[in-house]
């Protein structure tokens, strides 16, 4: 294949430039000026588009085993190149949990066969109830990438202190989901005037910030690399930079919805913008997009969370936590933050998801995986009804956003081109 006229952004390589890359076996063979396609290659036509190492989205949930009405790795797989994601890694809150080397090799096995590569995640504990520390080293050993319980927090310190220290040595960070269970109670949305409107109890974003300071605390006492999934507070963004200034061994993610919503969107939306964490306000907001532009958040990560639409409608309180987001959040990162430098962009989507958590990609280097994103400032409307998610669940339903995925390259596959999945991929 060869990838022509396209504006090349390789932050690994300090590239960006007008070149062509050209990719055989599956691999980045050839990337230069003017590059003469021979007769065998598929030609994709990059003119004014930007060309960039394959999108990774680190926090995905594709629901099987246990929920296959909400998603499938087959479904879930076409949204993330559907979005322009060659990669993601899958959270292991199935059904049962991904904890054990069984579990972990049978994830492997269901994503054999799909578009984007998927790399699995496994739990911190048995069955994520946070109580039974696992055996790290098989984990890894079997493919895992990192450890987590998301969706459920660790609350027993002496239990994720043990979990840490026997996963010290192993590859792949702790990603923890950072909500005190005790204060957080049975909250549906923020704590703050809207929840007293709506008169449902609300979670204060103080619950949030003191597990994420207890957690940089077990970061320093046991040395392991610690990840922090969705931050949504301001005051737990500082935590993490000071955190960061005094050497600790962590990094975070930053979702699509907690850079755009704030928590008056409940109230607009109802059960369709209620997530964990829940939405937060206009200040968190702006703060978490200045940490962005700051360098202080490692990665941007959807926590594509599909679900029925029969769970995602109705009463606010017994509603379905999260909503789909790989198909939208390309566009919804650029609409966000349409001032952040197109390599910062890039790095958030592609290096730096792929050095957090050790896989292959990142870079465009020759003998790198030829798996690439190909986006365009181009602005659309998002239709819902056009996901390859099962997930139709989305607070972005119908707003205009201004960046695109246009083609997705796995392993040298042209798997999407302008929105539609090609079933005969081109190599």
């Amino acid at each position: 294949m060869l990838v022509i006229g396209g504006r090349v952004v390789d932050p690994a390589q300090g590239v960006d430039a007008k070149l062509d890359v050209r990719t055989h076996a599956g691999v980045i063979v050839e990337i230069g000026e003017h590059l003469q396609p021979d007769g065998e290659e598929h030609v994709v036509d990059a003119q004014g588009a930007y060309v960039a190492p394959g999108f990774i989205d680190m926090h995905v949930h594709l629901r099987e085993p246990g929920n296959p009405e909400k998603e499938t790795v087959g479904t879930g797989s076409a949204a993330a190149v559907a979005g322009g994601f060659t990669a993601v890694a899958a959270m292991p809150n199935t059904r049962p949990a991904v904890d054990s080397v069984d579990q972990v090799r049978a994830m492997i096995v269901r994503a054999a066969q799909a578009l984007a590569r998927v790399y699995p995640i496994a739990a911190i504990t048995r069955g994520r109830e946070g109580r039974e520390v696992l055996e790290y080293v098989p984990l890894a050993q079997a493919g895992a990438v990192a450890f987590s319980d998301d969706g459920n927090t660790v609350m027993d310190a002496g239990v994720l202190r043990a979990a840490a220290l026997a996963a010290r040595g192993v590859r792949g960070p702790f990603i923890v989901h950072c909500e005190d269970e005790r204060v957080k109670d049975d909250s549906v949305m923020n704590e703050g005037p809207v929840s007293r409107k709506l008169g449902v109890r609300g979670a204060p974003a103080v619950a949030e910030d003191l597990i994420v300071a207890r957690d940089m605390v077990l970061a320093a006492d046991t040395g392991k690399h610690w990840h922090i999934a969705h931050v949504s507070t301001a005051r737990s963004a500082q935590i993490i930079t000071a955190a960061r200034e005094r050497g600790m061994n962590v990094t975070a993610e930053i979702t699509p919805h907690h850079l755009v919503f704030t928590e008056d969107t409940v109230e607009t939306l109802g059960a369709a913008a209620k997530v964990n964490p829940p939405l937060r306000t206009q200040r968190d907001v702006h703060e978490l997009r200045q940490a962005v532009r700051r360098g202080e958040i490692d990665a941007f990560a959807s926590d594509h969370a599909p679900h029925t639409e029969q769970e995602k409608t109705g009463d606010l309180s017994c509603a379905a936590v999260g909503f789909s987001g790989l198909e939208i959040a390309v566009g919804a990162y650029a609409y966000a933050l349409p001032d952040l430098p197109l390599e910062r962009f890039v790095a958030m989507l592609s290096l730096n998801p792929a050095r957090i958590l050790g896989i292959p990609g990142g870079s465009l280097r020759i003998g790198m995986p030829a798996d690439i994103t190909v986006f365009a400032d181009r602005a659309w409307r998002v239709d819902s009804t056009r996901f390859y998610s099962k997930g139709k669940s989305t607070p972005f339903e119908g707003m205009v956003l201004p960046r695109a995925a246009i083609a997705t390259i796995v392993s040298g596959r042209l798997v999407m081109h302008e929105g539609r999945i090609l079933t005969g991929a081109h190599t």
